[in-house]
């Protein structure tokens, strides 16, 4: 038996449902957003393209794919940044919508990264069994 299938039945499930929630969640912002709430300009639907890379990562999150969780908690972090410089500089409802944004994105970061460490930590220990 590996140690990643030793893994799954670990309480760390309830992080891989957080992630995909918070992906979820950021990816319904995202459109509603740039489409409705407080676009840029009005008839300016092309910042709402910016939901597509997290959509390219909702399959693998939902899998609970390992991979897929780590290049997307890199990933997020753009839409912190996003996030962050939209509440510190736009008015009003944009900002209140930029500071959501970068509170679903640093949860969607902590939360795949409680679900890969166990992981990641199984990985490190089979390679140093596997050297002795």
């Amino acid at each position: 038996m590996n140690a990643p299938a030793a893994l799954d039945s670990r309480p760390n499930a309830a992080f891989a449902r957080g992630a995909l929630a918070s992906l979820v969640a950021l990816i319904a912002l995202s459109l509603l957003w740039e489409l409705w709430l407080a676009p840029l300009r009005p008839g300016a639907w092309a910042l709402a393209l910016k939901a597509l890379p997290l959509a390219c990562a909702l399959p693998g999150v939902a899998r609970k794919s390992v991979y897929t969780l780590q290049w997307a908690s890199m990933l997020v972090l753009l839409y912190l940044a996003e996030g962050v410089v939209r509440g510190m500089t736009d008015a009003r409802l944009s900002a209140s919508l930029g500071w959501l944004e970068a509170l679903l994105a640093l949860a969607f970061f902590a939360f795949a990264l409680a679900y890969v460490a166990p992981f990641k930590r199984a990985a490190r220990l089979h390679a140093r069994a596997k050297k002795r």
